[in-house]
Protein backbone atom coordinates (compact mmCIF):
# COMPACT_ATOMS: atom_id res chain seq x y z
CA UNK A 1 0.00 0.00 0.00
CA UNK A 2 1.35 3.42 -0.88
CA UNK A 3 2.08 5.97 1.83
CA UNK A 4 -0.78 8.15 0.57
CA UNK A 5 -3.22 5.24 0.69
CA UNK A 6 -2.02 4.33 4.18
CA UNK A 7 -2.61 7.89 5.37
CA UNK A 8 -6.08 8.00 3.80
CA UNK A 9 -6.99 4.59 5.21
CA UNK A 10 -5.91 5.56 8.72
CA UNK A 11 -7.74 8.87 8.40
CA UNK A 12 -10.94 7.06 7.42
CA UNK A 13 -10.62 4.50 10.24
CA UNK A 14 -9.97 7.29 12.74
CA UNK A 15 -13.06 9.21 11.59
CA UNK A 16 -15.16 6.05 11.86
CA UNK A 17 -13.79 5.44 15.34
CA UNK A 18 -14.47 9.01 16.44
CA UNK A 19 -18.12 8.60 15.48
CA UNK A 20 -18.48 5.81 18.04
CA UNK A 21 -19.67 6.85 21.48
CA UNK A 22 -17.37 6.12 24.38
CA UNK A 23 -18.90 3.18 26.26
CA UNK A 24 -21.02 5.11 28.78
CA UNK A 25 -20.71 2.66 31.65
CA UNK A 26 -16.91 2.94 31.51
CA UNK A 27 -16.57 6.58 32.53
CA UNK A 28 -14.18 6.46 35.49
CA UNK A 29 -13.63 2.71 35.04
CA UNK A 30 -10.30 1.00 35.48
CA UNK A 31 -9.26 -2.22 33.77
CA UNK A 32 -5.91 -3.98 34.16
CA UNK A 33 -4.81 -1.03 36.29
CA UNK A 34 -5.47 1.66 33.66
CA UNK A 35 -8.05 4.45 33.60
CA UNK A 36 -10.05 3.81 30.44
CA UNK A 37 -11.01 7.43 29.79
CA UNK A 38 -7.36 8.50 29.88
CA UNK A 39 -6.26 5.55 27.75
CA UNK A 40 -8.89 6.38 25.15
CA UNK A 41 -8.03 10.08 25.17
CA UNK A 42 -4.26 9.61 25.03
CA UNK A 43 -4.41 7.05 22.22
CA UNK A 44 -6.90 8.96 20.07
CA UNK A 45 -4.92 12.15 20.72
CA UNK A 46 -1.74 10.63 19.33
CA UNK A 47 -3.56 9.47 16.21
CA UNK A 48 -5.07 12.96 15.82
CA UNK A 49 -1.61 14.56 16.09
CA UNK A 50 -0.24 12.12 13.50
CA UNK A 51 -3.04 13.02 11.09
CA UNK A 52 -2.74 16.76 11.77
CA UNK A 53 1.02 16.59 11.09
CA UNK A 54 0.59 14.80 7.78
CA UNK A 55 1.72 11.43 9.08
CA UNK A 56 4.52 12.37 11.45
CA UNK A 57 4.97 12.15 15.19
CA UNK A 58 7.65 13.69 17.33
CA UNK A 59 9.59 11.24 19.46
CA UNK A 60 7.63 12.18 22.61
CA UNK A 61 4.28 11.52 20.93
CA UNK A 62 5.55 8.28 19.43
CA UNK A 63 6.58 7.10 22.91
CA UNK A 64 3.12 7.95 24.24
CA UNK A 65 1.48 6.08 21.35
CA UNK A 66 3.60 2.98 21.89
CA UNK A 67 2.85 3.07 25.63
CA UNK A 68 -0.87 3.33 24.85
CA UNK A 69 -0.71 0.34 22.52
CA UNK A 70 1.05 -1.71 25.20
CA UNK A 71 -1.65 -0.72 27.69
CA UNK A 72 -4.42 -1.60 25.26
CA UNK A 73 -2.83 -5.02 24.82
CA UNK A 74 -3.17 -5.52 28.58
CA UNK A 75 -6.64 -4.00 28.87
CA UNK A 76 -8.41 -5.75 25.98
CA UNK A 77 -8.09 -9.29 27.42
CA UNK A 78 -9.41 -8.00 30.78
CA UNK A 79 -12.63 -6.62 29.24
CA UNK A 80 -16.00 -8.26 29.57
CA UNK A 81 -18.58 -8.19 26.79
CA UNK A 82 -20.33 -5.40 28.70
CA UNK A 83 -17.16 -3.29 28.33
CA UNK A 84 -17.59 -3.08 24.54
CA UNK A 85 -14.33 -4.83 23.59
CA UNK A 86 -14.90 -4.03 19.89
CA UNK A 87 -14.53 -0.31 20.67
CA UNK A 88 -11.12 -0.95 22.26
CA UNK A 89 -10.01 -3.30 19.49
CA UNK A 90 -10.81 -0.63 16.89
CA UNK A 91 -8.85 1.96 18.86
CA UNK A 92 -5.88 -0.41 19.11
CA UNK A 93 -6.05 -1.19 15.40
CA UNK A 94 -5.86 2.45 14.29
CA UNK A 95 -3.10 3.15 16.83
CA UNK A 96 -1.08 0.16 15.60
CA UNK A 97 -1.51 1.24 11.99
CA UNK A 98 -0.05 4.64 12.91
CA UNK A 99 2.83 3.01 14.79
CA UNK A 100 3.56 0.70 11.84
CA UNK A 101 3.24 3.42 9.23
CA UNK A 102 6.32 4.47 7.31
CA UNK A 103 5.14 8.05 7.90
CA UNK A 104 5.98 7.85 11.60
CA UNK A 105 9.11 9.94 11.87
CA UNK A 106 11.01 11.21 14.85
CA UNK A 107 11.85 14.87 14.95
Amino acid sequence: MSEENTFESISRLYQEFMELPFPPRLGGADRAGFDLVMLDSDTAGCVFIWLKNGGELQERDRSILLRCIARLERVIPALSEADDPEYWQRLRKVAQLVADSPHVASK
